[in-house]
């Protein structure tokens, strides 16, 4: 049987590499491989991350490729090269960019003969983090996939709603597929996750937790800000690291005390201990795409407390749910209140967000290029 040559770029690695890009391409392109077995897919990462040769993961190849390790230039750098291995080492006839800075190189790919599907994970360009002239290159990448793509995915319902206004004639082109809600599995608390909370100095439903990078953008400092003021019952342990060492990483980690644990970047399988043993799961974030972190937490049935932003209105929890972002004296007010007020209904979350329905519905992308 013929196989249509896929590569995906724009991602650091997988599996287990920090970041809601990397946790999307883990979910999806394994289970994409197996319901078209036609697709020989290969994903690009980036040997900072990912040192070694090829190998597969899953059915699917994934290739390292060199990057400068530079939060301007790594992915640009890493990105320019998997087009160019993608068209002349692979000979791919559909090439999947993940993210909007990756994306520049969308007219390079369509100069090249091939087919291009272009998935947007958010607005970087209002990260905190990106300079201006960072900025400027990121609208631009959103300005080079809208014009280079043949298929544009959306994880954010309300960023998409933004570029069909903005590109009418694009309507048909642009399609809506969120990210899924891990499906962790479900086993009875052992002496293993009471081994793994200890490590953190953590015991079950004695902590809140948040997850994510050490970013400006995630919030970090408005909910230690926020739990010092509160000061709860319970300790704050927060999950990730930081992709680039800063002056902003380091303040947060000053903070660190018996009472405020940092855990580092964990895998899924320590993370789904520190989830289901929380009392409570808070996202302060000012810049999401569309939280995988907070779809993890609530397919668990925990607590969820949300800062308002579009894309976190976009999982369309009740507004108990959410807190104005940047407000500190709102999120510790919350933060004294029944966490059981926050509980969502988990079944309606797993199903609205399915990495299963996400990965047919980029099949279906797929289709529509090889139809076209």
């Amino acid at each position: 049987m013929y196989k249509t040559r896929v590569c995906v770029v724009g991602l650091r690695g997988i599996p287990g590499v920090m970041g809601g890009i990397e946790s999307h391409c883990e979910q999806v392109f394994p289970r994409l491989k197996a319901l078209a077995r036609h697709y020989n897919i290969t994903i690009i990462g980036r040997t900072p991350y990912i040192p070694g040769g090829a190998y597969k993961y899953q059915g699917v190849r994934v290739v390292p490729l060199p990057a400068i390790k530079n939060k301007y230039l790594e992915a640009i750098s890493n990105t320019t090269l998997a087009v160019l291995y993608a068209r002349f080492v692979l000979r791919a006839e559909i090439l999947h960019i993940h993210g909007i800075g990756p994306a520049l190189l969308g007219p390079l790919a369509r100069m090249l003969g091939m087919k291009l599907v272009v998935t947007h994970h958010g607005r970087d360009f209002e990260r905190q983090k990106w300079n201006t002239v960072g900025k400027a290159a990121l609208r631009l990448g959103e300005r080079c996939a809208t014009a280079a793509a043949h298929h544009i995915i959306v994880v954010s319902k309300s960023v998409t709603e933004k570029l069909r206004r903005r590109n009418p004639h694009l309507r048909g082109r642009i399609h809506y597929i969120p990210n899924g809600a891990t499906e962790f599995a479900e086993i009875e608390a052992s002496q293993d996750e009471q081994s793994i909370l200890a490590q953190f100095e953590l015991e079950p439903q004695r902590y809140i937790l948040s997850v994510g990078r050490l970013v400006p953008e995630k919030g970090f400092h408005d909910l230690i800000t926020a739990f010092h003021g509160a000061d709860p019952a319970h300790k704050l342990a927060i999950a990730g690291a930081a992709d680039h060492e800063d002056d902003y990483s380091r303040s947060l980690l000053r903070h660190a005390s018996e009472r405020i644990r940092f855990c580092g970047f964990q895998p899924h399988d320590m993370l789904r201990v520190l989830y289901r043993n929380a009392a409570l799961f808070v996202l302060p974030s000012s810049h999401e795409g569309l939280p995988i972190a907070a779809l993890e937490a609530a397919n668990l049935g925990i607590p969820v407390l949300l800062s308002d932003i579009r894309p976190n209105l976009d999982i369309e929890l009740a507004p108990t749910n959410y807190f104005p972002v940047g407000d500190v004296d709102a999120l510790k007010r919350k933060l004294l209140t029944s966490y059981e007020t926050y509980r969502v209904d988990r079944a309606v979350i797993a199903r609205r967000f399915n990495w299963g329905c996400v990965s047919e519905a980029t099949r279906q992308v797929y289709a529509a290029l090889a139809a076209a």
